[in-house]
């Protein structure tokens, strides 16, 4: 065939395999078998391959994956991209009305949509085609990731109307893909993702395209950045409008008239909810009025004229089988409770937390019992109560052991705390959780070294502390079970890179009581190195803000102990920095920022930002960041379902910023 033959063979076959994706992805009606579509697009790639420059951006081949990137570039996007506040029961959405009918009057429409638990993408178009996609990011500027979108199908890569505009939506995965993905990662033993919503993000992140293109991510393109450029009056004609380009957006949406109509179809979509084939986790409600949307405006994080209805968490009842105890690194003894297996909040639960014995004791939950079983922040489940009325007489009222389930020494439960505690420190299972917490993200972050291969390595004697671990040697590590020679190499250079690592990333992953991330870092930060730390006196350590009386015992106890000296000789002996090598924070007296010599207070989820990151950010400012609220506290920046440290802080009069401020004021 000759370039010109081929070329018009290639338009033909865009056009024809254009309309079976959307056919397919978009209407969910196929016109062809699969072996169809498969045998054109076989023939396209084909085409592609012996004419490589016929091969066009917006090619149905270019869904299939294959780039593999360096990193993400950052995107400015045209028109900020806000969250939307929320609503938690019916009083929460009559505010919203009367806040909305005070601005423009009673003569208004609300179109309610439902909301998709997946990730905020943007989508630009030139002229019709699909340029560049990113996600959300700070609402102003998100990250590229074009190539990733390419392969959700349902995106088409070339609209039916020569458009220059940017769109919105939300990328998830279905219930079905999230569910064969997590068999696949199970089988593999590789951790299974919690949600949805993660495998989603995950997968979008992907710097390898074919693995995006593997895990079947579908999206619901929800707005225009700018209708009302292109001649529309209201959203919902906008979704219309969406509708005819070829975009996929949602059928579930409704107009109502008034909040009380509202109220009605939440009620009605929240028992359709575990119908659909992917996840909701609330349901949006716009003012449908483009120019009513203008007159309300936007505050500093959303707009005024948008509210998120966020469903309370998913509750079911199953059987409790059984409880299980798990001793942790510090000797604590947790029961799980084992359950017959029950769908939660779209996945399948097994296992459920019990937190402690007072728990069992104060919601009287006895073996085979009706549990009512909740994810809380639908992630983690938990048993929320019994079913009293249900019980036949076969539950056995449960209680905890006097032994450690694993090295059989005597439990004891110190003064004023609620656990039960195994204080053999030769305990098995402390041993193995105090190696899995020492290479943890937050700790040494040794990459390759998951709980699965910590596990093989303990068993089969390689380690028994974490000096152990910079000895490991190749010849050792490639006869463990999946260990093959580039795994073994990653793993290897990953335990020597670790040796670099600040000194607060050591202190925490040696594990020593009540000495988190956070006071590990600034305990690194005020004594500089190790040797300044353990000759430190109980006096010196309570002059470094924020350490108590608990934790200045426990670090002095901690150093007392020659097994530790020990441990940190051989430590420095194999190159392990003690050092602290992070950034200083400012003085306050030296920087110009609002944050230099003021106490603030991180509460609720961030979005935008890691906690970690604003954390350091505003440190490297001078600014202090304390746990609690109190009459010293200067500024609380709220997140996402702020608790009791943003009622404390409204109570005593605090300045209080929401996320989308704080990061105004990091940019300056």
């Amino acid at each position: 065939m000759d370039k010109e033959a081929a070329k018009r063979r290639i338009e033909e076959l865009h056009q024809i395999l254009n309309q079976y994706n959307y056919e397919y992805h978009t209407l969910d009606r196929p016109s062809v078998p699969d072996a169809e579509y498969d045998a054109r697009m076989r023939e396209l790639i084909s085409l592609e391959e012996e004419h490589p420059d016929l091969k066009a951006a917006d090619s149905p081949s270019q869904r299939v994956g294959g780039a593999v990137l360096d990193a993400f570039q950052k995107v400015r996007h045209g028109t900020p991209m806000l969250s939307l506040g929320n609503a938690f029961n019916e009083q929460d959405l009559l505010d919203f009305d009367r806040r909305v009918r005070q601005a423009v009057g009673d003569d208004i429409a609300y179109n309610v949509e439902l909301k998709i638990d997946g990730l905020a993408v943007s989508l630009r178009y030139e002229n019709g085609v699909f340029l560049r996609g990113a996600t959300r990011g700070d609402g102003t500027t998100g990250e590229d990731i074009t190539e990733n979108l390419k392969t959700i199908r349902s995106i088409p890569l070339k609209i039916k109307r020569p458009l220059s505009i940017e769109v919105r939506g939300e990328a998830f995965m279905p219930k079905p893909s999230f569910e064969a993905l997590n068999e696949k990662r199970i089988q593999i033993e590789e951790e299974p993702f919690a949600n949805p919503r993660n495998a989603a993000a995950g997968s979008l992140r992907q710097l390898d395209t074919k693995i995006a293109a593997k895990r079947n991510l579908d999206i619901f393109v929800y707005s225009i950045a700018e209708l009302d450029e292109i001649g529309v009056e209201t959203q919902s004609a906008g979704l219309d409008l969406l509708d005819e380009l070829g975009f996929k957006t949602n059928k579930e949406r409704r107009m109502c008239q008034t909040i009380e109509e509202v109220i009605d179809l939440i009620e009605t979509l929240k028992t359709k909810r575990a119908d659909f084939s992917y996840e909701i986790d609330g349901i949006v409600i716009k003012v449908d009025s483009l120019a009513q949307q203008e007159e309300l405006g936007f505050t500093a994080k959303s707009p005024r004229w948008a509210v998120a209805y966020k469903f309370p968490a998913e509750e079911v009842v199953t059987k409790l089988l059984d409880i299980e105890l798990s001793v942790g690194r510090t000797g604590v003894i947790t029961p799980t409770a084992i359950l017959e297996p029950v769908k939660v909040a779209g996945t399948t639960v097994q296992r459920a937390s019990l937190h402690n014995e007072d728990l069992i004791k104060e919601k009287d939950i006895r073996l085979f019992d009706q549990v009512i079983v909740k994810k809380a922040g639908d992630i983690i489940p938990e048993v929320a109560g019994v079913l009293v009325d249900q019980r036949t007489g076969e539950e056995k009222p449960f209680h905890m052991p006097t032994e450690c389930p694993e090295c059989h020494s005597e439990l004891v439960r110190i003064e004023g705390e609620v656990a039960l505690r195994c204080i053999n420190p030769e305990c098995p299972a402390q041993i193995r959780e105090g190696l899995i917490h020492f290479v943890s993200r937050n700790a040494m972050n040794i990459d390759g070294l998951g709980e699965r291969v910590i596990t093989q390595l303990f068993q089969e004697q390689l380690v028994s502390r974490v000096s152990d671990l910079y000895r490991l040697t190749k010849e050792e590590l490639i006869q463990l079970e999946r260990m093959g020679e580039k795994s073994v190499d990653n793993l290897l250079r990953s335990i020597e890179q670790s040796k670099e690592n600040s000194l607060e990333r050591l202190l925490f992953g040696l594990g020593i009581r009540f000495i988190g991330s956070k006071a590990a870092k600034t305990l690194a930060m005020h004594f500089e190195n190790i040797d300044q730390l353990k000759q430190a006196t109980k006096e010196k350590l309570l002059e470094v803000d924020e350490i108590g009386e608990k934790m200045a015992d426990a670090v002095v106890t901690y150093f007392e102990k020659e097994e530790i000296l020990d441990l940190l000789n051989e430590l420095k002996e194999l190159g392990v920095n003690m050092t602290y090598t992070g950034p200083k924070p400012v003085k306050a007296e030296e920087s110009d920022s609002y944050f230099a010599g003021k106490t603030i207070v991180l509460t609720g989820k961030l979005e935008e930002m890691a906690r970690n990151d604003a954390k350091a950010a505003i440190e490297a400012l001078g600014g202090k960041l304390a746990g609690s609220v109190s009459k010293k506290t200067d500024l609380v920046i709220a997140g996402e379902a702020a608790g009791s440290k943003l009622t404390k802080a409204e109570e005593l009069n605090i300045e209080i910023w929401d996320e989308a401020k704080m990061l105004e004021e990091l940019k300056k």
